[in-house]
């Protein structure tokens, strides 16, 4: 497992900017090319879908969101029962919304990502 996360951290510097956008169906929100790499390798497609939703229905309260993934320290598991959390803010440390997952097979300890024009993207391919 460790030899994948370092492969995927190596792999996500290469994204600067992004040459094609996809997008996800029913929500038209659009993502770039280094989370298209990283649902690929991680299988975590559930991550652009769910911080997609939870972004897009933050965007009234803020243009610009940044969005956090953190697996929680076995002490926080143990006290919250969850293993990791999901925070959105405006950027300016102001926390929009919060959600916990119970269990996750993402393979990072942390990612951030930018939400900015109904787009999904690494903080390098801002």
């Amino acid at each position: 497992m460790k030899a994948q996360v370092n492969e995927i951290k190596e792999g996500l510097q290469h994204f600067h900017g992004t040459e094609m956008f996809y997008q996800i169906p029913l929500l038209r929100t659009r993502f770039t090319d280094g989370l298209k790499y990283l649902a690929n390798v991680a299988d975590c497609f559930w991550l652009i879908t769910d911080t997609s939703v939870i972004a897009k229905s933050l965007m009234n309260r803020s243009e610009f969101i940044t969005i956090d993934f953190k697996r929680l320290s076995e002490e926080k598991q143990d006290f919250t029962g969850y293993e990791a959390e999901i925070i959105y803010t405006d950027g300016n440390d102001n926390i929009l919304e919060k959600h916990g997952y119970r269990a996750t097979d993402f393979p990072l300890d942390e990612l951030r990502l930018f939400f900015v024009n109904d787009t999904l993207m690494l903080p390098s391919e801002y």
